[in-house]
């Protein structure tokens, strides 16, 4: 079974908005064995909708239309569905108790502009949403059948999830193609020596598909294959995992795709360790990230930015005489930092951040670029510097921050 997915909307053409909604419809589909051959994405232009719904159903077996379904009147989807079809639009008196249904849930006036999300072309099937305003739909245009979502982001998740794919399975009937994802999360490798390093992965593994994604500073190597047999599918993807780890050796921080907050998370709490953080040059962006993951709370104790020397001194007990004879940005201080956060907290680890994110501050001593990371253990605690080569600001604070995250990640598998 082929699929298509269609993203709707002139801030998603335009790049004002992100197009995430695509991805992840490509990736739950891949997983229920629906093969996405193509993304496309148009503006709220009416002949163009129609043509490009004409052009899907030419090609495809199914299709997933995001966006457009809104009360405005630059949302086109149920109208251009209904020109590419040779039908009107019709008040649907199920999809009208869908949108009068939030109103009420929420406590809210519904305007008078939301009972054009009631008008679906003749004939569909009224997809209902739990947890937003817009009722999608389901019809067949040529040999394709259609699902219109929202583009808001949950609301198509869930709908998905609840109506679309079980209908796709449906469809889908007896054809049993599975479908996996293997994803190996590396740090410290650029992309295109990870690609040299996987080189080959497609001929020694037959039906292995090989992709990587930079998810900056991290670079995810990705196998995609397919097959009748779902043991000889997991065979082949565990062998070639295998394959590239080994190649791959220690720039490997997850062998199941995790990001780099995560798996310090999980050998935390592996350990029942917890952590205080003292950030200056990232700015808090550790801790944002260590708090997105859930049950954070168990192990993550304290964060202080300490931006100034002051703060440095009076919140984490850095020395003076330390900040007078090696500045902000010194292996010195970053210990001093750690051990003092450690403390602050009563923490099992400390972990610190002081660097030149730039673009400007830097010297030929400690260009811009520069980062000093601590660790404290209860062992003992030490300070590193590293220095990388990116000219802007937020390039240069995301891999301090992952940086300092792969130090503590090191130090925590050496005491396991």
């Amino acid at each position: 079974m082929k699929a298509e997915i269609l993203a709707t909307g002139d801030e998603i053409r335009s790049g004002a908005l992100v197009d995430s909604n695509s991805a992840y419809i490509s990736e739950l589909l891949e997983q229920h064995g629906i093969e996405v051959v193509r993304h496309t994405s148009v503006g709220d232009v009416m002949p163009i909708l129609v043509k490009t719904l004409r052009e899907i159903g030419d090609r495809a077996d199914v299709a997933v239309v995001t966006g457009g379904l809104g009360p405005t009147t630059d949302d086109l989807s149920a109208e251009a569905a209904a020109k590419a079809i040779g039908v009107e639009l019709a008040f649907d008196s199920r999809a009208m108790e869908n949108v009068a249904s939030f109103f009420k849930k929420v406590n809210r006036p519904m305007g008078e502009s939301n009972r054009k999300q009631a008008f679906l072309p003749t004939g569909c099937k009224v997809l209902y949403n739990p947890v937003g305003t817009a009722p999608g739909f389901a019809l067949t245009i040529k040999r394709c059948r259609f699902f219109f979502l929202p583009g808001v982001p949950y609301e198509m998740k869930r709908m998905l999830a609840d109506q679309v794919i079980p209908d796709m399975r449906a469809l889908k009937g007896d054809e049993h193609i599975h479908s996996r994802v293997r994803t190996i999360t590396t740090f410290g490798l650029p992309e295109s020596l990870a690609g040299e390093k996987m080189a080959g992965v497609e001929a020694a593994f037959p039906g292995i598909k090989l992709g990587l994604r930079a998810n900056f500073p991290l670079i995810q190597v990705k196998f995609y294959s397919r097959d009748e047999d779902a043991a000889r599918l997991d065979k082949r993807l565990d062998d070639a995992g295998r394959w590239a780890i080994e190649r791959l050796g220690s720039a490997v921080v997850s062998e199941a795709g995790e990001s780099m907050e995560a798996v310090v998370g999980h050998l935390l709490t592996a350990q029942s360790a917890t952590l205080a953080l003292a950030e200056s040059c990232t700015g808090g962006l550790v801790a944002n990230w260590l708090t997105n993951v859930a049950g954070s709370s168990n192990y993550f104790l304290f964060s202080g930015v300490t931006y100034s020397n002051e703060a440095k001194m009076k919140v984490l007990g850095v020395r003076q005489a330390t900040l007078e004879k090696y500045g902000a940005v010194h292996e010195e201080t970053a210990r001093e930092m750690a051990e003092g956060a450690r403390q602050v907290a009563g923490a099992t680890y400390g972990l610190s951040t002081s660097g030149i994110a730039g673009p400007d501050g830097g010297t030929p001593d400690k260009p811009v670029g520069t980062v000093c990371i601590g660790v404290a253990t209860p062992d003992r605690a030490f300070g590193r510097r590293l220095t990388f080569r990116f000219g802007k600001r937020l390039m240069n604070k995301k891999i301090f921050a992952v940086a300092a995250l792969d130090l503590l990640r090191k130090e925590l598998l050496d005491k396991k």
